[in-house]
This record gives structure tokens, sequence and C-alpha cells, in this order.
């Protein structure tokens, strides 16, 4: 798959049923299409599609949470087509909102990660994420997250 055929743009109600349908290849409790045409209206400026010609490969939906002492970005959800995995697209996706983020004043982006998803902390960390800590029974299943952090240095 050549890097230049994929478009990443905004998310649109219309992608509804493709991101839908990437969640639930991807996660055991998977987000439903209602909270995907939510999100859509709620974060217009930081939820993001990649798209290779017609067909969806991937999403990533984020927010900005101001604490009263810092705004950081919070990815909410990022998941990529099961035929379009190991290529760079969810690099790509995770770089694009970062920036969007930053743009917003974001000084960092945080997210949550199952605690035996080994292989998405192993990118988060390549990506500059670091653990901050843990949040118990996290999961509908009663697993655990680990919140990783990444702070923008400007």
């Amino acid at each position: 798959m050549e890097g230049d055929q994929v478009q990443i743009r905004r998310a649109r109600i219309t992608d509804v049923d493709a991101i839908a349908a990437i969640e639930a290849e991807s996660f055991p409790d998977p987000w439903g299409g209602n909270i995907f045409s939510e999100s859509v209206a709620c974060f217009p400026s930081t939820f993001f599609v990649a798209s290779f010609g017609n067909q969806l490969a991937g999403f990533v939906v984020g927010g900005l949470e101001d604490t009263g002492d810092e705004v950081y970005g919070h990815i909410c959800n990022i998941a990529v087509s099961k035929g379009f995995r190991n290529v760079g697209l969810g690099k790509r996706l995770v770089r694009r909102i970062e920036h969007q983020f930053a743009l917003e004043t974001a000084s960092g982006v945080q997210l949550e990660v199952r605690v035996s998803n080994v292989k998405a902390q192993a990118f988060y960390q390549k990506l500059g994420y670091q653990d901050v800590f843990r949040i118990v029974q996290y999961y509908a299943n009663g697993e655990d997250a680990l919140v990783m952090m990444k702070w923008f240095r400007f």
C-alpha cells in the first residue's frame, strides 16, 4: 500500500457504519454506532479517519480536556481494520490527532490501554508515550487500564 494513496480526513456522519464495523472487528466490547454518531457531532475537529480509495481503513477519536491547570488531548478510541494493520496507519492517525491537539493548545495527550494489550503499549511507547498510572477494573470485563501520557515539547 502506497502511503500517498491513504487519505486522513475528518470523520463524517456517513462514515459511522464503517467505523463501527472496524470497531467491532477490533475489540471485545465495541462502541456502538450511536456513540460514534455522537462523537462526530461532539468532536468534529478531533475525529479522523484513514481511507484507502473508497474503503475506510481506520479511525481515531479524541477530545480536549481542561483540568483547570492543563489542557490536554485524550485519545478515546483508535482502530485499524485487519486488512490494513502493520503498514503505519495507526501511527499516522495518532500523529494527526496529536497535531490537532497541539493546534488547539493542548500540552500533551492521554490515553488508556488494557494492561493485557502489550502490543498496543509497545506501539504507544515507540510514539513517545509513558506509563502514568493504572485504573483498576476500568473495562467492562473487569480488566485494568494503563493510563499513558505524552507531553508536547514546544
